[in-house]
């Protein structure tokens, strides 16, 4: 069970996952080896599974972001889902509900990677549908702090 402690110090380390441990045990008032021992219960339990930075994908060159919404046969679901979600350039595979089984959001260099790409995944057996937007526009995209 997550308590207070533990919510200070994912928290923290959502808004900035490179804090040394001393600074984070300075934050949340306890001591570096009650930091240490927390996260690393946080981490055996799955809570937290890995640490990452927050890239700015339009300052690499990723200028073609997309919204992929699949209709995928019965059955075939999670095993479409795996074979799409290897692609380096898939950022996300959500199952959903509604008109459509998936959403997968992806960022590309260019439209040619793009529609490479989007042909390459309308080929895969038991994908029925595919309907793509374009991103326009990124107003918010972060990991987001619990309460």
């Amino acid at each position: 069970m997550v308590d207070d402690l533990d919510t200070k110090i994912i928290n923290s380390l959502v808004l900035n996952s490179k804090v040394s441990s001393r600074e984070l045990a300075r934050k949340v008032g306890v001591s570096v080896v009650t930091v240490l021992k927390r996260i690393k219960d946080l981490e055996k339990e799955g809570l937290i599974k890995f640490y990452t930075v927050n890239l700015n994908y339009e300052k690499l060159g990723y200028d073609v972001h997309v919204i992929v919404k699949m209709r995928i046969a019965k059955g075939k679901l999670f095993e479409v889902e795996g074979k799409i979600a290897v692609d380096p350039h898939v950022f996300a595979v959500y199952d959903v509900t509604g008109d459509f089984d998936a959403i997968v959001i992806a960022k590309f260099k260019n439209r040619k990677m793009m529609d490479l790409f989007l042909k390459k995944i309308q080929t895969y057996d038991f994908v029925e549908r595919t309907e793509t937007s374009l991103i326009l526009n990124t107003i918010k995209e972060q990991p987001i702090v619990i309460e």
